[in-house]
């Protein structure tokens, strides 16, 4: 039977649905695993975090029908509007917010809050589209430019990174929320996906190792008389002539100044992030009952579960709260203890088909507005995924990132779905263009 072409659900993934409901459910069953009180058994009891997130669920599934009823067109005409109205949202914030453990971020009325950086995510995801979309940039009277031809362009290139990290600075600066505002950096993935060199992106790489090895080892001279013994024997490799000098040059320039200015920016960072990245190196001797005991007690709890978990409800580190914010950003190691490696392997793999699931239907787009948007989507889902698990387990420093339809908090899954939704109803607005 044909679907209904004046249907809400007319061209809507359902397999995209039915993922996000699945991921939705599985993190509310692991927020009540996490928070469990014998005194408040009721899952429904919305004295309790459990009962507060299905309030949230519920709001969400009425915002993502909400967003199946609009017209997609409203979202590229409006994408600058709340790009804007949200960046204001974030500075008005630190003036009419509250504070909560050290950050003013967030606009409250009883016992709940609204922290408008989560919301700034799906807005640079509009404007980054709709900038990078734009067909009205001409080069010359020639022609348009492609969108490649867009992200190859530097002073378009400027502008789109200045898209992308505006909100960064001012929720890293003015909030002081360093886990929202490294979020942003996902969407450089949107421009290579675009055009962007690759080169761009492994110079980045290579100055992450080199500024992660300048912090494990502290002599400095040492590390630039081997940066330029490495730099002189390029040039057995490579021809020797005067452009390839001035390259070889550059490199090591930019390699001396990373490693000459890691140290200032370590010194320059707060106490408490300066811990978490010598609990991650392992630098000096780390206290595993002060700075340590969060990703001690995470990476305990996670291989406490063996294969197949203690069973829901079983787990020890869970119940007596040896994890703390097991509800929200370590929420994965309720998942490693009770549910297991064979468990955390599904919630894994439905994460990481979503994303997957993203990128398929971004390429099938006829839009360029939808193939960068939902590019975008599955960049920011990815970059929160693997921070989020990384902390957990060790690899990566703990910075603040929730686990994606998982962790507790109605912000958070507010602006996840608006996200993943915009995103659906474009896709299903693509049956229609095809007509």
């Amino acid at each position: 039977m044909a679907r209904n072409e004046n249907s809400v659900f007319y061209g809507v993934d359902r397999l995209t649905v039915l993922t996000y409901t699945l991921l939705v459910i599985m993190g509310w069953l692991n927020i009540y695993a996490a928070v469990y009180n014998e005194e408040h058994k009721e899952i429904f009891d919305t004295t309790q975090k459990y009962g507060k997130q299905l309030i949230w669920i519920g709001t969400s599934a009425i915002i993502a029908f909400s967003i199946l009823l609009i017209d997609s067109n409203f979202f590229t005409a409006f994408s600058y509007f709340f790009y804007g109205f949200l960046i204001l949202a974030n500075i008005l914030v630190i003036f009419f917010g509250r504070e909560i453990k050290g950050s003013k971020s967030w606009f409250g009325a009883g016992g709940f809050g609204i922290q408008p950086a989560e919301f700034m995510k799906f807005a640079t995801n509009l404007a980054i589209a709709k900038f990078l979309s734009n067909r009205n940039i001409i080069v010359n009277q020639q022609y348009r430019l492609r969108i490649k031809d867009l992200i190859k362009n530097y002073k378009n290139t400027f502008y789109a990174l200045l898209i992308i990290f505006s909100p960064l600075l001012i929720i890293k600066i003015l909030q002081n929320e360093t886990g929202l505002a490294i979020v942003f950096v996902a969407f450089v993935i949107v421009l290579y996906r675009e055009g962007l060199s690759v080169n761009f992106l492994i110079f980045g790489l290579l100055a992450a190792i080199l500024f992660v090895v300048a912090l494990v080892v502290t002599q400095t001279t040492s590390l630039l008389i081997v940066l330029a013994a490495i730099s002189l024997a390029s040039f057995l490799f490579i021809s020797r002539n005067r452009k390839n000098l001035i390259l070889v040059a550059i490199v090591f320039i930019c390699a001396g100044g990373v490693v000459l200015t890691t140290n200032y920016v370590y010194n320059h960072l707060e106490n408490h992030q300066k811990v978490r990245i010598d609990v991650l190196l392992g630098r000096g001797t780390v206290d595993l009952k002060k700075e340590g005991y969060n990703v001690n007690q995470a990476k305990i709890a996670i291989g406490s579960g063996g294969l197949l978990g203690k069973g829901y409800l079983q787990g020890t580190q869970t119940k007596y709260d040896f994890v703390p914010e097991q509800d929200t950003d370590f929420i994965f190691c309720t998942v490693g203890e009770e549910w297991g490696f064979l468990g955390s392997t599904v919630v894994i793999f439905l994460e990481l088909f979503l994303i997957l699931r993203l990128i398929f239907l971004a390429e099938r787009q006829r839009s360029d507005y939808s193939r960068i948007y939902g590019y975008g989507v599955a960049a920011v889902l990815f970059f929160h995924l693997a921070v989020n698990i990384g902390m957990t387990i060790g690899l990566m420093p703990v910075i603040g990132i929730p686990l994606p339809f998982f962790s507790y908090g109605g912000s958070s899954l507010w602006s996840f779905t608006i996200l993943l939704f915009i995103f659906i109803k474009l896709d299903a607005n693509r049956l229609l263009i095809l007509r």
